[in-house]
């Protein structure tokens, strides 16, 4: 297919960000005469995972760095999101020299950046080129943030003390502190800059979306009927990496899961940034031990500062299991499978074995959960994770919800409880259920003629105007 236009697209650092937008990319060049070249700002040698997602891409999909910044300047213990804005800051000038560089040598259209890099809009005005927001959670977040300016102009205190819930058009209702992380504290420079890109979505092109139509039907049309005016909203999940085929040296998790029955095992994992406190993670093990269930939990060295995404810190060199309960490995040896800091979650998800998730309910996760069918335990820690959770489980009906009391502490009897009534309960049947219809309507959305198709085809048309 001969390639007549060409996008670049932005991702913030972080593999996290990097994923989703590398399979939209490998989407559209798959089905529209469009090739991409990814920008990637950088802070230094590139990680080996982010080269290995970037070289693993067809050849119609271009990558390049920028020069790298310089991050030590920053104060210590400077968090995530705040660093990421700085990098994204700090690439603006030399984002510029690669566009003109592209805009030279191709018939360049658009740029596709997250929500970290909305402060390239400028840039890609100047050069005369179409905005597009990658938004890479929900469309309720997406809603959400429609309203946030209007929120905003009338609320004088934090949005925590507020005495009525907020509803979010064509969601639910959400008390003030389970809105997401980055608008609860007002005076805070990660609120201002949340807030500020709420302002700029009706000046966008379009938005994409990493969600489909048939799981958020409502909310999706009221975002068109009004709520986001007129910018495009395009639906073009779900966007999940694909597992890859190591048939012939699979991850030793897979081989255990080979040898168990099927929809036995329930995975446990908090994602790449998830992190709990020593005495959560003991009354997490002992909670799985008591429910009596096999698991399959991928766990990561406590922080007493917890529920932090860590995208720069390195992991502990220390004993990767010491921290968990004295006996625990030994008693469970037979029902469960800990394994150090990372898994293959996708190939995990996919294997017949695996019958339950419990899951901090990030947007990729929760696709991946979906996409597979697997019924999920919801315990949210940071992000929008807990207006997910909140819609998984009380809109969805996805989810079942691992109560916290009022130390924010979810004890082993509410682990044990909700584990046991996932896999064996009348309500974990009819996730189950729910599940298994999501999952067909999932990979209908992505066929030819379905709905998610027919969204990117209208913005690949939005992009020849």
């Amino acid at each position: 297919m001969e390639k007549t236009h060409h996008i670049a697209i932005l991702p913030s650092p972080g593999m996290g960000h990097l994923i989703p937008m590398a399979e939209f990319a490998k989407r559209l060049v798959k089905h529209h005469p469009i090739s991409v070249t990814i920008i990637i700002p950088t802070t230094g040698t590139p990680p080996k995972a982010q080269i290995s997602v970037l070289e693993s891409l067809p050849e119609d999909i271009h990558h390049l760095f920028l020069p790298s910044v310089n991050i030590e300047g920053l104060p210590e213990g400077t968090r995530p999101e705040l660093q990421i804005s700085f990098i994204m800051q700090s690439s603006l000038s030399s984002l510029r020299d690669a566009l003109i560089s592209l805009k030279s040598r191709t018939n360049l259209v658009a740029l596709v950046f997250d929500m970290f890099g909305h402060d390239s809009m400028e840039v890609a005005k100047e050069l005369c080129l179409l905005n597009f927001l990658f938004f890479p959670m929900n469309a309720m977040a997406l809603s959400f943030t429609f309203i946030l300016p209007k929120l905003d102009e009338e609320t004088s205190c934090e949005y925590k003390e507020l005495p009525d819930p907020v509803k979010v058009p064509g969601s639910i209702t959400f008390p003030g502190h389970e809105l997401m992380a980055p608008v609860q504290i007002r005076t805070d420079e990660v609120y201002k800059g949340y807030l500020l890109l709420s302002k700029r979505l009706t000046l966008l092109d379009g938005i994409l979306v990493n969600s489909f139509e048939e799981l958020e039907e409502e909310t999706f049309r009221v975002l068109n009927t009004g709520v986001a005016g007129q910018t495009p909203i395009y639906p073009i999940g779900p966007l999940i990496q694909s597992a890859p085929s190591n048939g012939s040296n699979p991850h030793d998790c897979i081989k255990w899961l080979d040898n168990q029955p099927d929809g036995s095992v329930v995975l446990v994992s908090f994602g790449s940034g998830g992190t709990l406190s020593l005495e959560q993670i003991h009354e997490l093990a002992l909670g799985l031990e008591n429910s009596g269930h096999r698991f399959l939990w991928i766990v990561r060295s406590p922080d007493e500062k917890a529920s932090n995404a860590s995208f720069f810190t390195a992991s502990s060199q220390t004993d990767p299991l010491g921290f968990l309960p004295e006996g625990f490995l030994a008693r469970t040896v037979t029902q469960g499978l800990i394994v150090p800091s990372w898994a293959p979650q996708i190939e995990i998800l996919s294997h017949k074995a695996t019958g339950g998730f419990l899951t901090h309910c990030g947007w990729n996760s929760t696709l991946e959960s979906i996409v597979h069918g697997v019924p999920m335990i919801a315990w949210p820690l940071y992000a929008e994770q807990h207006m997910n959770a909140k819609v998984m489980t009380e809109a969805l009906c996805l989810a079942l919800r691992a109560e916290t009391d009022e130390n924010g502490m979810v004890r082993k009897e509410v682990i044990e409880k909700v584990v046991k009534e996932l896999m064996e309960g009348y309500e974990g049947k009819k996730i189950s259920q729910r599940m298994s219809e999501l999952k067909v309507a999932a990979n209908k959305a992505l066929v030819n003629g379905g709905s998610s198709m027919e969204s990117l085809s209208k913005f690949a048309q939005q992009l020849k105007k």
